[in-house]
């Protein structure tokens, strides 16, 4: 048997002889590893994060992981072949470990891109604008967030043994927080060895990751306030967790994401012969059949309109008659095992307990032909759907998950009944919707989405994209209220921002500057240097600024403008009807000669290191201009974000101003500029 080792303070040492925990291929029922937490120092263990995983990533930017993390991310792809090598042993099939062990690396990816571009290539990022909260602007708020100085601690469910450990750690080194990672243990031989990989790629500082594998000793225990336990795994364990007397008395953060009894919905216009018919049959069987249904987004309650139950129990019993159960490693077989003897007894348990006020009206709990294997030493289960006479006189159906390739036909009358069983059970990560109305959608999302962390909404015209019910992405919340745990993870930056502290700090405009690398509107401006379009991204200094001769605005400009480009509104046109607007005293420039005539007072035209106008953000027109008014431009290097090597974007903080020097229109230019020693600087 393999030993699992724990990687504690940089040394990896082997399972210790008390508490080991065995495990077992999920096809053959063979002991295969074993591993034990016994005797791991946690304090240790703590302390090699907070001193020095902790002040080795908090040093790095915001951009600078998110690069150590794609590194990470293509080191693991290229060696990702040894964890399928694995993946059989856990009952998956191939397709099974793609959702696990390359959906694990992509998530990596997607949060290594989101980090580059929606984050700052800062060690402080800004939680909305900034607050004006003096008369005169000399005194400001601004929230920012910065890392929390403690550990995660990230616990893992079995079922995604890959794909769990990466979607918490993505978020998790991008804020620049090290983790201690704890498998379950039926899968930890997986997860072991993708820690293994992680460690082997030395991409990451000393401190930034450690692993255990077994139980969780005393770490609980010795956690504050700076740390983190983000949870995965049943409803019942993460309200133990919850509940954990030092977690609420030093106030540690908890998250949990936990299995929850997720609805599909077929809506009343979804006849049988529709497209949204057959996506409804299709998606139901799949999530009963995917990873042998251990999924915490399976469907286990599918709500179909009365009239069409009939058919609707034909169609999925035709579809599920042809799944093929047995040894993943064989191509034939469309569904694997459970991950082992003792989870596919407890998923027989809740049938049981299901069937009594649910008959099953497909397949066997305790029984299923197997190819290629011995269904006595496997934890091999077929596929059981049930029958709800009444979903609303039912009560199991909506309490009890039974984690494995089970899933409960109810019927409903309206969409208020639809709505009304979706949320009975209590809180979903994830419910489903297969329509083609949009009032059909409009009114369920109106009564269900308090109920759930993701509505997924599928029809003929999105089913070519449509990624699957059961399918968490990185750029979108995954978690859900009440039975599903309450947390969020994922969500795109958001997951980032749930291992960082929230901070208002109200400060003069300088000070914020010099605190959140951004040049404040108020804060002092450099004008002593050349003209900031002659000089490159890494020269340009937060702050520099360029002030323009003025430009009058006549008439002539105002008509020559709406012949030109076509924009004859009345209020630049028309007098009497200008003056009759109670924003207007007469003819008014428009805006968008505004613009074109600040370019043309602020614009450097010889070659340079300015490459490119990639847009502008928050453009408002503040004062009209009328005919006769001088106006100048005040141009300020607000914010830079290194792109690559050759360029990086540059944010111009831009004052449209008349001869009362009072702002007639204000925005934010964006550019690309070369950097230093590039070929167009």
């Amino acid at each position: 048997m393999k030993e699992i080792g724990n990687f504690i303070a940089g040394v990896w040492t082997p399972p210790a002889e008390g508490g080991r925990r065995v495990m077992r291929h999920a096809v053959t029922g063979e002991e295969i590893a074993v591993c034990s937490a016994a005797g791991v120092d946690f304090g240790v263990a703590i302390a090699h994060a907070v001193e020095k995983g902790g002040p080795h990533l908090r040093a790095m930017t915001f951009h600078e992981r998110a690069r150590m993390v794609k590194a990470l991310a293509l080191f693991l792809n290229e060696r990702k072949g040894e964890l399928y090598a694995l993946n059989p042993a856990t009952g998956a099939t191939t397709r099974d470990g793609w959702i696990d062990i390359d959906g694990g690396i992509q998530t990596l990816f997607v949060y290594a891109s989101k980090g580059r571009r929606e984050l700052p290539d800062k060690h402080v990022a800004l939680d909305g604008e900034i607050e004006r909260i003096s008369r005169h602007g000399t005194f400001l708020g601004q929230h920012v967030w910065t890392p929390l100085q403690g550990v995660a601690v990230h616990i893992n469910a079995f079922n995604f043994p890959c794909w769990g450990m990466l979607e918490k750690l993505a978020p998790t080194l991008i804020a620049g927080m090290p983790a201690i990672i704890k498998p379950a243990t039926p899968t930890a031989f997986l997860a072991h060895r993708l820690f293994e990989l992680i460690i082997e790629s030395d991409l990451l500082p000393e401190g930034a990751v450690q692993f255990v594998a077994g139980g969780a000793g005393d770490l609980l225990d010795r956690l504050g306030c700076q740390d983190v336990v983000a949870f995965t795994g049943s409803a019942a364990t993460a309200d133990h967790l919850r509940h954990h007397t030092g977690l609420i008395e030093r106030g540690v953060r908890f998250t949990a994401e936990t299995d929850s009894l997720n609805a599909a919905v077929l809506g009343p216009d979804a006849t049988p012969g529709t497209p949204e018919f057959d996506l409804f049959i299709k998606e139901v069987a799949r999530e009963m059949t995917v990873k042998a249904g251990q999924k915490c987004t399976a469907i286990r309650r599918a709500l179909v309109p009365a009239a069409h139950l009939d058919a609707v129990r034909e169609a999925l019993i035709a579809r599920l008659a042809k799944v093929v159960v047995g040894n993943p490693e064989n191509e034939k077989v469309t569904m694997g095992a459970l991950v082992g003897c003792r989870q596919r007894d407890e998923v027989r348990e809740h049938v049981r307990t299901l069937s009594d006020e649910n008959p099953i009206v497909f397949g066997d709990p305790d029984h299923v032909e197997v190819i290629d294997a011995d269904p006595e030493r496997g934890a091999f289960m077929g596929p059981v759907l049930m029958q709800c006479a009444d979903g609303f006189a039912a009560r199991r159906v909506h309490d009890t998950e039974a984690f494995g390739p089970v899933s409960t036909l109810i019927a409903y009358g309206d969409l208020e009944e639809a709505a009304a069983l979706v949320n009975r059970g209590g809180g979903s990560l994830v419910s489903s919707l297969f329509t083609h109305s949009g009032e059909v959608a409009a009114e369920m999302v109106a009564r269900t989405a308090a109920f759930n962390g993701r509505l997924y909404i599928m029809n003929r015209d999105s089913a070519k994209e449509g990624t699957g019910h059961g399918s968490p992405l990185p750029h979108l919340v995954h978690g859900g209220p009440g039975h599903a745990g309450g947390g969020e993870e994922l969500g795109g930056v958001r997951g980032v921002f749930h291992y960082m502290q929230r901070t208002a700090v109200q400060a003069s405009p300088d000070i914020l500057t010099a605190i959140t690398d951004r040049w404040v509107p108020g804060a002092k401006t450099i004008t002593d240097r050349p003209h900031p379009f002659t000089r490159d991204f890494d020269t340009l200094e937060i702050g520099e600024t360029f002030v323009s001769p003025e430009r009058e605005v006549s008439l002539a400009d105002i008509e020559h403008f709406a012949e030109f480009t076509g924009d004859t509104f009345y209020a630049h046109m028309d007098e009497d009807a200008a003056k009759a607007n109670p924003f207007f005293d007469g003819r008014v420039a428009h805006g968008y000669l505004l613009l074109s005539f600040a370019a043309g007072l602020f614009v450097e035209p010889n070659p340079g290191p300015v490459l490119a106008n990639t847009g502008l953000d928050r453009l408002r027109f503040m004062k009209p201009v009328y005919p006769g008014t001088p106006i100048h431009v005040e141009l300020t290097v607000k914010d830079k974000t290194p792109r690559n090597d050759e360029y990086g974007e540059v944010r111009w903080h831009v004052r449209v101003l008349d001869d009362e020097n009072e702002a007639c229109a204000e925005y934010e230019l964006l550019t690309m500029n070369a950097r230093a020693g590039a070929t167009n600087a």
